[in-house]
């Protein structure tokens, strides 16, 4: 596929959000998936579900951070979640890395890209999650799994 971009309605965080409501009604979403668990809420600059929740009409909370491996059970839920959820979708996590690798993940299975292609514009636009080997191997791996799981007949 030339010319990969993010699907358009997605949009991730790139650092701390310090005033939920505020961040989601600027951003112009309708919806909102947060990957963070309650732990989260404890730490200093942390926020809740529940802040998420009282924010956005629509949320689902699909547990990820922290410190939790991104693996292909969650690429999964990830997928689940947000083709349930209306666009415009913020995705976050505590500062962007994680919602950055949802998103362009999703945006590749969706677009039919190669993980390759996806990754080299996440380079370009400089996606949080570009810095951490993991997370890389993690959409390469999610990308092709679910890409195969999709394309195989029925067992039913």
């Amino acid at each position: 596929m030339k010319n990969f971009q993010l699907l358009k309605g997605l949009h991730f965080n790139r650092g701390l959000i310090q005033d939920p409501a505020r961040y989601f009604k600027d951003i112009g979403c309708a919806s909102w998936l947060y990957l963070v668990g309650e732990e989260f809420a404890k730490m200093e600059g942390g926020m809740s579900y529940d802040q998420v929740r009282a924010a956005a009409p629509q949320s689902i909370n699909v547990i990820s951070d922290p410190p939790r491996v991104l693996n292909l059970d969650l690429a999964k839920q990830h997928v689940e979640a947000l083709d349930l959820l209306p666009r415009p979708t913020l995705i976050s996590c505590r500062t962007g890395p994680r919602a950055s690798a949802v998103a362009y993940m999703y945006s590749g299975l969706k677009l039919g890209a190669e993980p390759d292609e996806v990754l080299a514009m996440a380079e370009k636009d400089q996606a949080p999650f570009i810095q951490f080997e993991e997370y890389k191997e993690w959409l390469r791996s999610s990308m092709r799994f679910l890409r195969t799981e999709a394309n195989q007949p029925d067992s039913k």
